[in-house]
């Protein structure tokens, strides 16, 4: 999992600027979801929902975590300790667990991955911190259970070299590894090396940003040639995904030609890079022509481990979907967010926006997948009735159970009215 990516910052969905051989090299092994959805356009909430196959708002994780605000409890600063999660139900299924990498699902003792079904754990409880070893605070420390020198030196390089060590040292065992890169989540820090193959991009932030994603590939292909090497490569199903859109007006990335960004319900805040690739079983070079979202992972990765899944997954287990004479099913007609001040539904190609300031704007995506073209005056009827249906969902969703400052309401709210970029730099 990338944290922060750019729709349009990989090879296979045409970056012009950013070579990414290894994840290309993926997506050419499997299937590729140009309509890959995470659950929300945040950090947190959305690994929420990918770790439980459950929308994270149906257990009050509706917003991102920070300071807890007046009124409310920073014991349930986190994932919620009564909703079980996937490596907690591959452990059952006799899976070795890891984690390497960011958290970012609760800091207390009761939200630590080695309590929420991870064996081994490398890695910061919090959202970011800096790329090298510097002195942060304890959440951005570095912990691990199975070290007591939790090296750095640069940390998406650290992160690939744990990543492969988890996999040598379970090579004979059935596993599950989320390897959840920072890569390229702000603090923008790359190596010296990777600045130089990007010295034509005369922007210093946007070299920089083309950088951190370079490492990471090569990261990715050092951790799919550990699988090749120990020969587990058609035994292993691998996903790549980032955690939600990226914010082009933090890390530099671009979302073309997708409209929006991190932090709102456009696609360009939701749609995401998102492969699966499983050679042997699965088609290559393949693009699916469905929606699918991150919450169909969870009940794909247990029904794969032979672990019924829990009844009230959100999800689809899509190995059914997949297979070739499958693939005019359509796994998800209908997929719902809520996201602090928005929500949102996508019914087939279309698709609904309900904002707090302004009346409501659809979409047919078919047609218009940058979002240019607001259809609600021509389609009253297809607006009423797609808004009925979100709001009798989102009356149902419980009191968040933690919130955000109040301040990021309103920059969320600016960032709909932003013009971003929908097509590739030159």
């Amino acid at each position: 999992m990338a944290d922060d990516l750019g729709y349009g910052d990989v090879g296979f969905h045409g970056s012009t600027q950013i070579n990414t051989p290894y994840l290309d090299d993926l997506a050419a092994s499997g299937i590729v979801f140009e309509k890959g959805y995470v659950s929300a356009p945040v950090c947190a909430p959305s690994r929420a929902g990918f770790i439980t196959g459950r929308n994270q708002v149906s257990f009050g994780f509706d917003n991102n975590l920070a300071a807890s605000q007046p009124g409310f409890d920073p014991e349930f600063g986190g994932l919620p300790v009564d909703v079980p999660t996937v490596p907690r139900l591959l452990q059952i299924a006799g899976y070795r667990t890891g984690l390497v990498g960011k958290w970012h699902l609760g800091e207390h003792t009761q939200f630590h991955p080695l309590n929420r079904g991870f064996d081994d754990f490398w890695g910061l409880l919090a959202g970011a911190r800096t790329y090298y070893d510097t002195p942060q605070s304890p959440s951005r420390t570095i912990q691990s259970n199975y070290t007591d020198d939790p090296k750095i030196t640069y940390l998406t390089d650290d992160m690939t070299r744990e990543a492969v060590r988890f996999i040598e040292r379970n090579k004979d065992n059935p596993f599950y590894l989320f390897l959840s890169y920072t890569a390229p989540h702000s603090p923008m820090e790359a190596l010296d090396e990777d600045l130089a193959l990007y010295s034509h991009i005369e922007d210093e932030g946007r070299r920089i940003y083309a950088a951190m994603v370079h490492r990471m590939d090569v990261g990715i292909g050092k951790v799919i040639k550990a699988v090749d090497d120990l020969n587990i490569r058609e035994n292993t199903l691998v996903v790549f995904l980032s955690d939600n859109g990226g914010p082009n007006d933090q890390n530099y990335s671009i979302n073309p030609p997708l409209n929006g960004q991190k932090g709102i319900l456009l696609e360009g805040g939701i749609r995401v890079p998102f492969v699966i690739s499983w050679p042997g079983t699965l088609a290559k070079g393949k693009t699916y022509p469905h929606s699918i979202t991150s919450l169909d992972l969870a009940p794909t990765f247990l029904n794969l481990a032979g672990e019924t899944p829990p009844e009230n997954l959100d999800g689809t287990d899509l190995m059914p979907y997949l297979l070739a004479d499958r693939w005019d099913q359509v796994p998800n007609p209908e997929l719902l967010w809520r996201f602090t001040i928005s929500a949102s539904i996508q019914r087939g190609n279309w698709k609904l926006l309900r904002l707090p300031d302004r009346t409501p704007m659809l979409y047919n995506l078919s047609e218009d997948i940058s979002e240019q073209q607001n259809l609600a005056d021509r389609f009253p009827q297809k607006v009423d009735t797609l808004l009925r249906t979100l709001g009798l969902w989102d009356v149902r969703m419980p009191h968040p159970l933690f919130l955000e400052g109040a301040i990021w309401k309103e920059r969320q709210l600016d960032l709909y009215d932003n013009d971003y970029p929908l097509t590739q730099p030159e």
